[in-house]
């Protein structure tokens, strides 16, 4: 994908304010949830639509630590366990608190469900992403750009970690490298910063 058509990365500022303006709308837990889903997990728009309560569920079935995304609710083969994030954990227990507390709440539930459906199409949370990006005024934001700043931002921190490029092509679910390096958006000021230290 050329440089110039991919979605646009978003700042620590804009993922905070765009969490703080869902919270406040109707639907706000599961609608902060959604958005949590793209940029704290790296969840595809398909994938958003496709989660499943018992994919977030552990053995004791409540809330576990990972999300257990199969190859049907990905795509292709790319299912895969991600970790929680905290400030995802926390937005997907509000939401598992109201929903359980539905009559017939199933496990087999989807995550995002409106109020005319059990379940929503991936181009519904496309268009879900457009509006609230096109409301803030987030210019070259769409659905992707979630996941794009979730692999960025794992990309910078996971030598901290110990861990490797390697790490964030599993977490995003890329069967090649190459791919995941696409995603990753670089940092001029980085850049300029290291060139200094040569």
């Amino acid at each position: 994908m050329p440089l110039g058509k991919q979605s646009k990365v978003l700042s620590d500022k804009q993922v905070d304010s765009m969490a703080d303006y869902l919270c406040k709308g109707r639907n706000g837990v599961r609608n902060r949830t959604v958005f949590l889903l793209s940029v704290k997990a790296g969840l595809r728009a398909k994938e958003i639509a496709a989660v499943q309560w018992s994919m977030l569920m552990g053995p004791d079935g409540q809330l576990g630590d990972t999300i257990n995304l199969t190859n049907v609710a990905s795509k292709g083969s790319s299912g895969r366990v991600i970790p929680i994030n905290k400030v995802l954990r926390q937005s997907l227990m509000t939401l598992w608190e109201q929903e359980s507390q539905e009559p017939g709440f199933s496990p087999k539930w989807q995550v995002l469900r409106s109020e005319r459906s059990e379940r929503v199409s991936a181009q519904t949370v496309v268009n879900m992403f457009q509006r609230w990006y096109r409301t803030l005024g987030y210019v070259g934001c769409s659905s992707h750009s979630g996941r794009r700043t979730f692999i960025t931002n794992t990309s910078r921190k996971i030598s901290l970690v110990g861990g490797s490029l390697r790490d964030i092509q599993i977490l995003a679910g890329h069967r090649n490298l190459q791919t995941t390096q696409r995603y990753i958006d670089y940092d001029t000021d980085s850049q300029r910063k290291v060139v200094n230290l040569v």
